[in-house]
């Protein structure tokens, strides 16, 4: 009997799982996680500590999800290196599976910055529900916290923290917050937003040292100053768990190099996901898109190939779509023009008095990128724009009118409706 190994237990291995069983009953499929849990809404875990979303809610696939599908979930397995020549992956607790068919859906790991103290009690990542629920267990003693880095991961974090009444300073390296997603304009009303509901923002700091003997008392920032706080997250972004396969022969380049098919440099093995570096249709080059539903496609997309049904997969593009205290944000593909960027030229609309933003990024007669705060009614549009490469020649002077709908795209996009989450 064939053996498919998936390592991951999230939104790109179910997905892949879900595809292979659709067409193939026969093959043994077992997945490992490294998690104690079954498969939960990883983008939902800011909204779940914050109060918005209940834990019921939270939850992606249930266990019958896995006996239904004749898959095998096993949990607590942490994979710590592929051996591509025996077919088969060692764990860290020196368990070991053997596959004919690996694919690496590993995801990705927060990043630990080098700051004197970031391995004391109370330091978390802001990456897993067992993050999050070891944060909510001492909410009820932490009055100030510390969020390091101004990206989403730091922003959603500080936001769910505020909502629990916890006083909140963030830090930001660079001039501006959420720079990975969008321009200065837009970060500017989101950065208002944070301010009028209490989060304390510090543009251009860092933290230097985590002081405290056990628990934590203050933070150290680059300016020299000291301020006191009991809980610190490290928002400093995430980065593909690709470790193990660096001791393999798996192409990495940033994430796992995926080809048109999302298999690895060895045929064998496919990849998925947030460890996954395939084509951005709006760079133009391989890229990894670590979110929700880049991860779904790309599961199913490998889960398909493996079965036999050969699937070129199309590209994706990043697309974030976040509400701060009532105050929505879509970013989708390019956010900016950088200096080396040849022929894209960008289009927006900012009303600094209403709160709203909206910005398209064009190269020749395509969409490649666009950003929405406050007025979000379109983006849906644009991300199908952005999606099926429209030529928008003929829509120009209409896209940043608050009229423009469905009506102006009929007969440029795709007939077959399309579900982008």
């Amino acid at each position: 009997m064939k053996q498919i190994l998936i390592i991951g237990n999230s939104a790109a291995g179910i997905s892949c799982a879900e595809a292979i069983r659709e067409y193939d009953q026969t093959s043994k499929i077992v997945m490992l996680s490294d998690e104690d849990t079954p498969s939960y809404y990883r983008c939902l875990i800011s909204y779940y500590l914050a109060g918005d979303v209940k834990k019921n809610n939270l939850m992606y696939k249930p266990q019958k999800f896995y006996s239904d599908k004749n898959i095998e979930l096993v949990l607590n397995k942490k994979v710590i290196r592929v051996n591509t020549k025996k077919n088969r992956v060692s764990c860290e607790d020196k368990s070991q599976y053997d596959y004919d068919i690996l694919v690496i859906a590993s995801g990705a790991r927060a990043h630990i910055p080098d700051i004197k103290g970031v391995r004391k009690k109370s330091v978390f990542v802001f990456r897993s529900l067992k993050d999050i629920k070891e944060i909510e267990s001492l909410l009820p003693i932490t009055k100030t916290a510390c969020v390091l880095g101004g990206g989403l991961v730091g922003i959603k974090a500080a936001y769910a923290l505020r909502r629990r009444n916890v006083e909140v300073k963030v830090l930001v390296k660079s001039n501006q917050i959420l720079s990975q997603v969008l321009d200065a304009e837009a970060a500017s009303l989101v950065q208002k937003r944070l301010e009028e509901n209490g989060i304390e923002i510090l543009l251009g700091q860092d933290a230097d040292e985590i002081i405290g003997e056990g628990d934590i008392r203050a933070v150290k920032i680059t300016s020299g100053k000291i301020f006191g706080c009991s809980l610190v997250v490290l928002g400093k972004g995430v980065e593909p768990a690709v470790d193990c396969v660096e001791e393999s022969d798996i192409k990495v380049n940033y994430g796992i190099v995926g080809n048109e098919f999302l298999q690895s440099s060895v045929p064998n093995v496919f990849t998925a996901g947030d460890v996954c570096e395939s084509l951005d249709i709006c760079r133009g080059k391989n890229a990894v898109n670590a979110i929700w539903p880049v991860a779904v496609e790309q599961g199913r997309c490998a889960g398909l190939n493996i079965s036999g049904h050969a699937t070129v997969y199309p590209g994706s593009f990043g697309m974030n779509s976040t509400d701060f205290f009532g105050l929505p944000v879509v970013s989708l593909g390019l956010h900016r023009i950088e200096k080396d960027d040849q022929g894209l030229e960008e289009c927006k609309v900012f009303d600094a008095a209403q709160g709203t933003y909206k910005k398209i990024i064009i190269r020749g007669d395509r969409i490649v990128g666009a950003i929405f705060v406050g007025a979000i009614g379109s983006s849906g549009i644009f991300t199908r724009l952005i999606k099926e490469q429209v030529d928008i020649s003929s829509l120009r002077d209409k896209l940043l009118e608050d009229s423009f709908g469905y009506p102006d795209i009929s007969g440029l996009i795709q007939e077959k409706e399309q579900s982008y989450v």
